[in-house]
């Protein structure tokens, strides 16, 4: 049977209104990827757009906070059909806030998915560990199962001192302590891969910039926009190669991706 090549693509938008404002549909055919998995849309349902919900080539399908108005949020786009959609891993107090969509595909599922941000607080920061805890709890049973899992999103942690520019300055913020890090080593020894670590040891290259300070144009940035898979994807050779691109703004994150051919 013939091998079927798929580019899946995550970016975290900062507010899908603002990026519309900022060539968000031109960034999206440029991408032209065949799942595109978009975070911090900040909006909902009846702030939805016919532009939004019908890009050309695509069905989208979205998960929205119900705690608060403007924030989090989730959308998928997709030119391949997915079997079923679910929103959230069944625990109202992480469902809520519209952080995870899964596309469950014959061949894999695609999971999107806006981890929280823990700089707010001592409490928030617990949350978005336990938040870790309980997502990959439900996407262990997944993996015992058998099924090949592709997980993306702003992870909203920077693995290791290379996918930082100022690792020693930033090692008490949230985003860099070593308590979220070795959660992301917790993932790997679980048999989660990053992937663009995978084909890219050394490479330099970040997903975010702060607006303030021209992080940017200095690319004084971080990666922290992830796609990990199951190791039984690496190992069947579905993964052709991973990117950052750079070139695409509109936002505060730009976009990663892989290539796959299954």
């Amino acid at each position: 049977m013939a091998s079927k090549k798929i580019r899946l693509v995550s970016w975290n938008v900062n507010g899908i209104r603002a990026a519309v404002k900022k060539d968000f549909f031109s960034a999206l055919q440029a991408l032209d990827a065949d799942i595109i998995g978009i975070q911090e849309t900040k909006l909902q349902a009846h702030q939805r757009t016919d532009a939004m919900m019908n890009v050309e080539g695509y069905a989208s399908c979205w998960a929205y906070s119900s705690v608060k108005k403007g924030y989090s949020g989730v959308a998928g786009y997709s030119r391949l059909q997915p079997e079923n959609i679910k929103t959230g891993i069944g625990i109202s107090k992480y469902d809520e806030e519209g952080r995870i969509l899964e596309l469950n595909f014959k061949e894999f599922i695609f999971f999107n998915v806006y981890f929280p941000n823990g700089q707010m607080s001592e409490e928030r920061l617990t949350y978005k560990l336990d938040f870790y805890d309980a997502f990959f709890k439900y996407t262990d049973k997944l993996k015992k199962k058998g099924r090949p899992l592709v997980i993306t999103g702003d992870f909203n942690i920077a693995h290791n001192a290379i996918d930082l520019k100022h690792p020693k300055a930033n090692k008490d913020r949230s985003g860099f302590l070593r308590i979220e890090r070795d959660w992301l080593d917790r993932i790997v020894k679980r048999g989660y891969v990053d992937t663009f670590r995978y084909f890219y040891p050394d490479r330099v290259k970040y997903s975010w910039w702060s607006y303030r300070f021209n992080a940017r144009k200095n690319n004084a940035g971080w990666r922290i926009d992830y796609f990990f898979v199951t190791r039984d994807i690496i190992d069947m050779g579905w993964i052709k190669d991973a990117f950052i691109d750079n070139d695409i703004f509109g936002s505060d994150h730009c976009p990663v991706g892989i290539d796959m051919e299954i």
